[in-house]
């Protein structure tokens, strides 16, 4: 997974699965654009994403999770619930400000 800590009042987290990253997607009206600008931080195991996860929790952090891997590790580590995940074109995403 990539993950991205973009330094703000409240930092920001962007995480998303490997693959996804420079695509996007399209149903109907809404878009899902992984822009590399955005999303392009390092690779992480799954378990360093859970560490920072649980680090951006604990710091009020926002987060954009884009990606089935990442969205089943936020919500295993309880940052999301199934009902807050939204779809389009098939790919999960979740943007949460704690």
């Amino acid at each position: 997974m990539y993950l991205k800590k973009i330094p703000a009042y409240r930092d920001i987290i962007a995480i998303s699965d490997s693959e996804l990253l420079g695509k996007k997607f399209v149903e109907g009206k809404k878009q899902l654009d992984i822009k590399e600008t955005f999303y392009k931080g390092e690779i992480l195991s799954e378990k360093e994403v859970e560490e920072i996860i649980l680090f951006g929790i604990k710091e009020d952090a926002t987060f954009n999770i884009v990606g089935e891997r990442a969205i089943n590790l936020a919500i295993k580590v309880g940052l999301i619930t199934k009902e807050s995940v939204g779809v389009i074109d098939k790919i999960p995403y979740s943007l949460v400000l704690l």
